[in-house]
């Protein structure tokens, strides 16, 4: 069993096109498994390959981050990183393509559903998403349409009976009442909420509908998470980089890797005031339930 598993990173990303193998290395070298997440078709195709590599330790998701369903631009600062953001940690920001979940009119049968339904087949993928809702920069189309690839992505999780990876930000409230309409689809555990940044109530619904919470490296540095950590408990948690970005302290304004997580596990342990052992155990337990791993 690892000590640690990072729930959601991404190493295929084009940050580490030249030291990919050296950065799972380092982090299997500390028994820290890791789950590089999909967001969108090239990067979850990326995500499999790479997991495919390794016997045990990399794992992977599939699926369309709410960003990459219409044509947009993503700073750096909307992507978590410091005003002084080097390309190391991740780059200046990119320009989202746009991309379609399913097949043309909408239906789940066929298209692009097809292409996310076989690569989620494979069993190094252990859940679907990165998916869900942003409202952080709102286009004519954006609720539209990333509510529709959201619902596909819920469809296909039900049908390949695989816990979600969801992403959130200002929007829990259509989430949650996207996800209680769908509640009786989902597969148990639910899923995982990365990078959670709604309220304590957001939480307790989040919780009544079967879903875990991913903390990062920000809590390394502000404490606008710590009553929320502390009301959603240990067995309920787990960790995450979210690689190459949120770099946590004491490596601020350098490129993230999955190793890093282990400054996640020490602050959450100093947030609820237990033994960092105890939280790593949890935590492992956690991610091993949800994504349905073995030792």
């Amino acid at each position: 069993m690892p000590k640690l598993i990072d729930t959601h990173t991404h190493i295929q990303f084009a940050a580490y096109d030249n030291d990919w193998k050296e950065v799972i290395d380092r982090s299997l070298a500390q028994n820290i498994w890791l789950v590089n997440v999909g967001t969108q078709k090239d990067t979850s195709a990326k995500a499999v390959e790479i997991a495919e590599e390794y016997p045990e330790g990399v794992y992977a998701t599939i699926g369309i981050h709410p960003i990459h369903t219409e044509k947009s631009h993503h700073d750096s600062q909307e992507l978590g990183l410091p005003a002084e953001a080097s390309a190391k940690e991740g780059g200046n920001g990119f320009t989202s393509r746009g991309e379609q979940f399913s097949a043309e009119g909408g239906s789940a049968s066929g298209g692009d559903y097809e292409y996310y339904k076989k690569l989620g087949e494979n069993p190094k993928v252990v859940a679907i998403g990165e998916c869900g809702l942003d409202y952080y920069r709102l286009g004519e189309n954006t609720k539209g349409a990333q509510e529709k690839a959201f619902l596909e992505q819920i469809q296909l999780a039900s049908e390949l009976k695989k816990p979600l990876m969801i992403h959130c930000r200002n929007a829990y409230s259509d989430l949650i009442q996207i996800l209680d309409t769908r509640y009786k689809i989902l597969t148990f555990p639910a899923g995982i909420i990365h990078f959670f940044s709604g309220t304590k109530k957001d939480a307790q619904q989040l919780l009544h509908l079967g879903f875990y919470f991913s903390f990062g490296g920000v809590i390394t540095f502000v404490r606008d998470y710590d009553e929320v950590i502390k009301s959603v408990g240990l067995n309920k948690i787990v960790l995450e980089t979210d690689a190459p970005y949120v770099t946590p302290v004491p490596h601020r304004g350098k490129r993230n890797e999955p190793a890093y997580v282990s400054y996640v596990a020490e602050k959450l342990a100093e947030i609820l005031d237990k033994p960092v052992e105890e939280v790593a155990e949890a935590t492992t337990n956690n991610a091993t339930s949800v994504f349905g791993l073995r030792g």
